[in-house]
């Protein structure tokens, strides 16, 4: 009888300890998951900042060529402002694809992060219900024990 309540301290104290791990890798995991959506945001703002001045910098341009195509009239300059207008509206495009590609990143993180907050919420309702069994185990052979040691 006293190896079964050896055996079963030994088993409890090995539950605690899986307990403890799993609670510090929650916690590890927690502080990923912020670092990475603080990093996510700040590149995704930077992004955006990037995109605002490349759209700055196209209004420069078409203003620009405007202003040369109402001065100077001539074939030539014409044929290459109509050249710089269609590099113009393929920078314009691929600036839209740019913001388009970014926000979807943007809602795929959030979605992730959701998911991991979700796992981790689980998780931790699992390690309570582990905590919980050990600690009604853990009394039960403490019952168990006193009961042996009366008899």
């Amino acid at each position: 009888m006293v190896v079964v309540v050896v055996v079963v301290v030994v088993v409890v104290v090995v539950v605690m300890v899986v307990v403890v791990v799993v609670v510090v890798v929650m916690v590890v995991m927690v502080v990923v998951v912020e670092v990475v959506e603080v990093v996510v945001v700040v590149v995704v703002e930077v992004v955006e900042v990037v995109v605002v001045v490349m759209v700055m910098v196209v209004v420069v341009v078409v203003v620009v060529v405007v202003v040369v195509e109402v001065v100077v009239v001539e074939v030539v300059v014409m044929v290459v402002m109509v050249v710089v207008e269609v590099v113009v509206v393929e920078v314009v495009v691929m600036v839209v694809m740019v913001v388009v590609v970014v926000e979807v990143v943007e809602v795929v993180v959030v979605v992730v992060m959701v998911v991991v907050e979700v796992v981790v919420v689980v998780v931790a309702v699992v390690v309570v219900v582990v905590a919980v069994v050990v600690v009604v185990v853990e009394v039960v052979v403490e019952v168990v024990a006193v009961v042996v040691v009366c008899v």
